[in-house]
């Protein structure tokens, strides 16, 4: 039984927390105008505040339906070993004083999503449930005492940090929850028994809850101390002074720091962030320099750095090539540059050499020539000498490129001439074709060595298509052959599976290839050429 007041309370939160949950997700799409703060989200969260059940389910064999409740207290306390994830335990009361009865306790583990100003969760908790009733319409029906059973939760929600007391508390928008719970009275006496009644229930049910949040602590430690050092110069010949330099960070600026310095090799003197390294007696090799900052004792007040240096033995000169430009046509000129170099700044001298061709210079510059050279790659070496004899050499390559092949000939489409307009002898050539033979007739005499294909098309309505098409090939060949002189052999004759009654001539290039899709060679032994000119009709005696 619940009371007439809280009637419907349970739909009121819900549509709370609903509203709840859109304005806080504007409020979070919101873009900010202040600074960016990264996000440190608390290492303990304890909330309390109010809770709803909805209760779904009823004492079996009976058949009795458990009533939602609308009145209950909620507590939980969180730890969080990351930014991210945590453990969580929870209580909650829903007492109701009239036989219906809910007390729970659970753990599991928590997740949440830490923003700027809110924080999304989700958990899923196994526990206990304490659970009384249900209330029944018969009066001969005693409601079972309250008994443990076993509680599984899920669920999750969304909180807002207040602004005030440097984000110490948060307002729990909503917390919506599913619970399962399960509870065994014992042996089913059926009515009218007037005492406890038996019965097992299996129970589930949305948990709605809303209050404050409280923050302990913070998951981000502040930053430890880091050092990291460098020595100027990294390579220097015996002798020369070295200066290694420290760099700390996340010092406390209230705590003094001290340095100390050793190598293993040479002296280090000093006591700061910067020391010297004395090396007039070490010998080439590889040494190694390290530092030490501390301003306490305790885990990351300290720090160590180490960084290497050279001590190298005098060196012979360098010297490094390129030539410009890298690619040249046969005959032309590139210049070759060689950029030499002595460690101790000794006079250096310059020759030149290259697999082809001929190369000139003395000097740092030096001119290549090509002429005569075949195409391919040609390799220049530069040679650099000091006073004291020792020496480099360097190479670098030209390629001399051959002028480009002529492109590759090509098919070009001629024109086409029509047999529309005879009727009666629909593959005869008219006179009206005459002026296209003719340019066709006038290209192959202007490429001599070109050939030409004649490809011949009827019309889909047309009966006899295929062989129409191809007596069109033929009478256009012959006209070529027989009234312009064109040598039979330059021409080829097919059939094409164009719609239309017509044949198109491709002059065919020597090199070239015609591009035989679709089409099919006349056999020109089986066609008779048609006359262009109409048989004369004799007189009738």
């Amino acid at each position: 039984m619940v009371y007439s007041p809280f009637r419907n309370f349970g739909r009121f939160v819900l549509a709370a927390c609903a509203v709840s949950l859109g304005v806080a997700s504007l409020g979070a799409q919101t873009p900010s105008t202040a600074a960016p703060v990264g996000v440190n989200p608390s290492r303990v969260d304890v909330f309390t505040g109010f809770s709803y059940f909805g209760a779904h389910g009823q004492l079996k064999p009976a058949g009795i339906n458990y009533s939602s409740i609308d009145l209950g207290a909620i507590g939980s306390g969180a730890y969080y070993f990351n930014k991210y994830f945590g453990g969580e335990a929870i209580f909650t009361a829903h007492p109701d004083g009239h036989n219906d009865g809910l007390y729970t306790v659970g753990a599991g583990p928590i997740f949440r999503a830490p923003m700027q100003n809110f924080t999304l969760f989700a958990h899923g908790l196994a526990g206990a449930a304490k659970l009384g009733g249900p209330n029944s319409s018969n009066p001969f029906i005693y409601h079972n005492p309250y008994q443990w059973g076993p509680a599984l939760t899920a669920g999750g929600g969304m909180d807002y940090d207040l602004p005030f007391w440097n984000h110490r508390f948060g307002f729990r928008l909503f917390q919506a929850d599913y619970r399962y719970i399960h509870a065994n009275y014992g042996p089913y006496t059926a009515p009218p028994t007037t005492g406890q009644m038996g019965g097992r229930a299996n129970l589930s049910g949305v948990e709605l809850s809303t209050g404050i949040v409280t923050h302990f602590g913070h998951i981000i430690p502040p930053p430890p101390v880091t050092y990291t050092c460098s020595v100027s110069p990294a390579t220097a010949f015996p002798g020369d002074p070295l200066t290694v330099t420290g760099t700390a960070s996340n010092l406390n600026p209230k705590k003094t720091a001290t340095y100390t310095w050793t190598s293993d090799g040479g002296t280090v003197s000093g006591t700061t962030n910067t020391a010297t390294i004395d090396t007039k007696n070490l010998n080439a090799g590889s040494y190694t320099v390290k530092g030490h900052v501390s301003e306490g004792a305790k885990p990351g007040e300290m720090a160590d750095c180490s960084a290497p240096f050279t001590i190298k033995a005098y060196e012979p000169p360098t010297v490094s090539c390129s030539a410009n430009p890298s690619t040249v046509a046969p005959g032309d000129s590139a210049t070759i540059t060689a950029n030499g170099a002595s460690p101790q700044n000794r006079p250096l001298t310059y020759s030149y050499s290259s697999t082809a061709g001929s190369v000139t210079g003395s000097t740092s510059t030096a001119t290549l020539n090509t002429t005569g050279a075949a195409p391919g790659t040609i390799t220049v070496t530069a040679n650099v000498v000091d006073d004291k004899g020792q020496s480099a050499s360097c190479t670098t390559t030209v390629t001399v490129v051959a002028p480009p092949p002529p492109p590759a000939p090509t098919t070009s489409t001629l024109c086409s001439i029509n047999f529309e307009r005879d009727k009666r002898r629909p593959a005869r050539v008219d006179n009206e074709a005459k002026a296209c033979l003719d340019d066709v007739a006038l290209n192959l005499q202007r490429s001599s060595d070109a050939k030409l294909a004649i490809v011949g098309n009827a019309s889909s309505s047309e009966k006899a298509g295929s062989k129409l098409a191809a007596a069109r090939a033929v009478n256009t060949k012959a006209y070529l052959v027989s009234e312009k002189g064109v040598d039979a052999s330059r021409i080829s004759v097919y059939t094409g599976s164009q719609d239309g009654k017509t044949a198109a001539s491709t002059l065919i290039p020597t090199g070239a290839t015609l591009d035989s899709t679709g089409l099919t060679v006349v056999d020109e032994s089986a066609v008779k050429v048609q006359p262009r000119t109409a048989p004369r009709r004799t007189r009738r005696k």
